[in-house]
C-alpha cells in the first residue's frame, strides 16, 4: 500500500521537474499580470512621483526602470496594511495639494511645480503628508539603486568577485625565509 503512494508521489515529482523549465522560462511582466493593489490612475500617478525624485537625464529615470512597480510590490508584500492606506491617502493628498496650489493635477504639473508640491507635503503638519513622502522617497532610492541598470552600469557590480587563475607559477620559499 505504501509502495503505491511512494510511486505516485515520485511520478508527480518527476513530472513537475520535467515541466518546470518550460513553465518558469516563459515569465514576462505581461504573463504575470497586474500585481498592484491600487487603481491604474494611481499607479500612473506614483510613476510620475518617482520620476520627480529621480528624473530621466542621460540615464534612465525611476519611472523607466519600473521603480514605481517595485514600490507598489514592497508596500503590498512587506509593509503593514496601514502603509497601503497611507499610500492611497498620500496620492490623493498630493493630487489635491497640486490642484490647490497650481490649479491642475500633479500629472499635469511641470518639474518645478511637482517639486514644490512635494516640498509642501514634506513640510506639512498633516499626519499623512510627510510620512508618505518619506516612505515613497526611500522606496524610490532603494528600488533605483537595486535596479539592474544601476548595479551594472553605475556600481559595476560583479556577481562573483575575483577570478581563479589555475596556471600561475608558484615561487619556492627557502627554509631560512629567502627566495
Amino acid at each position: 500500500m505504501q509502495r503505491r503512494s511512494v510511486l505516485k508521489n515520485l511520478a508527480i515529482g518527476v513530472g513537475g521537474l520535467v515541466s518546470l523549465p518550460a513553465w518558469a522560462s516563459g515569465w514576462t511582466p505581461e504573463s504575470i499580470g497586474r500585481v498592484s493593489t491600487v487603481a491604474l490612475n494611481e499607479e500612473a500617478l506614483l510613476g510620475e512621483l518617482v520620476e520627480t525624485f529621480i528624473p530621466q537625464t542621460d540615464t534612465p529615470g525611476a519611472k523607466a526602470l519600473g521603480v514605481h512597480q517595485f514600490a507598489l510590490r514592497m508596500i503590498r508584500d512587506c509593509y503593514d496594511p496601514s502603509a497601503q492606506t497611507m499610500l492611497q491617502q498620500g496620492l490623493a493628498l498630493m493630487d489635491s495639494t497640486a490642484q490647490q496650489t497650481h490649479g491642475k493635477g500633479f500629472m499635469k504639473c511641470d518639474a518645478t511645480q511637482r517639486k514644490d508640491v512635494l516640498t509642501r507635503l514634506a513640510a506639512s503638519t498633516d499626519p499623512v503628508g510627510k510620512p508618505f513622502v518619506d516612505m515613497v522617497k526611500g522606496l524610490t532610492i532603494r528600488g533605483y539603486t537595486n535596479s539592474e541598470f544601476y548595479l551594472v552600469n553605475v556600481q559595476k557590480y560583479v556577481m562573483a568577485p575575483g577570478f581563479y587563475h589555475g596556471c600561475v607559477p608558484v615561487q619556492k620559499i627557502a627554509v631560512n625565509g629567502t627566495r
